[in-house]
């Protein structure tokens, strides 16, 4: 007889057979993981492979080089447009150092006139009738009157006192003190000009303004001396904005 094979007629089941559904599991985890990993590509490139990885990375260099020169060639078109302002700019400086000296921003030397203006030295009781002791000292408007004389016969450059003035610069006189640019002198007053000396002493001679003062040197004793000589100005420090003005009527 033959020996029974057990409920529903089928045969024993090997060890390896049980095993088999494990493995074909197991495998396909594997190969799940690896396509994740490789996302398409292979983990372990050939010869062929890494020759297509050469040739991407060549490429992409040769790309970034490209762009480095034409980040390059626009420095230097850049570069060539800014050549003409460069040119202006320094058109512009050439021009501001030739106005420099004028303008008072550069210290100057050359042949100036010396005007120097003081007080009569005499009392007032001494004075003829009609005059009196503001007849004796030097006013604000005799300091301004030689500077506008000075300004206008042709003077490049201006000193009052120890102070490099320029045309803008305020003419300040309480009593017989002079204020200019928050410092206060007492006289004799002098002015110094760099210029035109024979035009400067042409203005001098003719202005109206010095004319009056000096009818005073010859009558109450003003003093009034003229010199020429070659003199030396340092760069003017004060402000060059004009702070006060008012049209003329």
């Amino acid at each position: 007889m033959g020996m029974a094979t057990g409920r529903g007629g089928r045969g024993r089941i090997g060890p390896w057979r049980a095993l088999l559904p494990v493995v074909w599991v197991v495998a396909g985890v594997l190969f799940g993981t690896s396509a994740s990993v490789s996302q398409g590509t292979d983990l372990r490139p050939g010869p062929a492979d890494l020759a297509d990885v050469i040739r991407g990375q060549t490429q992409r260099v040769e790309a970034q080089a490209k762009a480095v020169q034409q980040l390059r060639d626009q420095v230097d078109a850049l570069t060539a447009e800014a050549a003409p302002g460069n040119r202006s700019v320094k058109k512009l400086q050439n021009q501001i150092d030739d106005l420099a000296p004028t303008v008072g921003t550069e210290a100057v030397t050359g042949p100036g006139i010396s005007v120097t203006l003081d007080d009569a030295h005499r009392d007032a009781a001494s004075l003829p009738e009609g005059y009196t002791a503001d007849d004796i000292v030097v006013h604000q408007q005799d300091v301004q009157g030689v500077v506008n004389a000075l300004w206008s016969g042709g003077a490049e450059a201006m000193m009052l006192m120890d102070q490099r003035v320029i045309a803008t610069s305020a003419v300040r006189c309480v009593g017989n003190t002079l204020i200019l640019q928050g410092r206060v002198y007492s006289p004799p007053f002098t002015i110094k000009a760099i210029g035109d000396v024979q035009g400067m002493q042409q203005a001098l001679d003719t202005s109206q303004s010095v004319s009056i003062y000096r009818e005073y040197v010859d009558l109450l004793g003003l003093g009034y001396q003229v010199d020429q000589s070659h003199l030396t100005f340092p760069a003017y420090e004060g402000s060059l904005e004009l702070g006060h003005a008012q049209a003329a009527r």
